[in-house]
């Protein structure tokens, strides 16, 4: 399971643990679709435009090839990831929307300038978001927008991103948008709202370039 992007939201919470559930899968009546949510189709070109975001972002940030090619090491599954956080954060906006939550844009603002301060700075920030959480400066207010929900929503329910109340209402949410991933991505877990591995050994992942599209 990927905790990086979870980690992202909830931060320094632990997560805690419960039975899988998986949802029905296969993208045959989704041709050219990484996930469909809510009826929506994630399509494998837009999840590669976002994982080219990544890689480009993770190559500005550094200054020879091999400083690439090690950030690149360390991120072998950024696809997969990358699909399981633009899932996960529709999952969080409609368990937000179901409990009358609201994110103002002060309230992005806010949360930016006190992580910015704790980093050091905004450009800091953004280099441990990328490093970190594989987030791209440009981004970066859409991940903080997911934080900031994440917070209210657990707020609203009495509870902390940690407990499982929270996790119960992002298990409905995921519910209710009949989550659908592409085999080769895996397959996603209800009650956890998070992505597992299909068991098939013999699917590699290639995302060393930024134009090279998964297997």
């Amino acid at each position: 399971m990927h905790r990086r992007r979870r980690t992202a939201l909830v931060l320094t919470a632990v997560i805690a643990a419960a039975a899988p559930a998986l949802t029905a899968c296969g993208n045959e009546a989704h041709p050219g679709a990484a996930a469909v949510v809510g009826g929506q189709r994630i399509t494998v070109a837009q999840l590669q435009s976002r994982v080219n975001e990544v890689r480009t972002a993770q190559r500005s940030a550094v200054q020879d090839e091999a400083q690439y090619e090690r950030a690149i090491a360390t991120t072998g599954g950024l696809t997969r990831e990358t699909l399981y956080g633009m899932v996960f954060d529709q999952v969080v906006h409609r368990a937000a929307q179901d409990a009358g939550v609201t994110v103002t844009r002060k309230d992005i603002q806010d949360m930016r300038a006190g992580l910015a301060q704790q980093a050091g700075g905004s450009k800091a920030l953004e280099a441990t978001w990328l490093a970190q959480y594989g987030v791209p400066p440009q981004r970066l207010d859409e991940n903080l927008r997911l934080q900031v929900e994440g917070r209210k929503l657990a707020a609203k329910l009495g509870t902390d991103t940690s407990q499982p109340a929270f996790w119960k209402a992002l298990s409905n949410a995921s519910k209710e948008l009949h989550v659908d991933l592409n085999p080769r991505y895996g397959t996603w877990d209800v009650t956890k709202s998070s992505r597992v591995d299909a068991k098939t050994p013999w699917v590699r992942e290639v995302t060393a370039a930024p134009s090279q599209e998964p297997a």
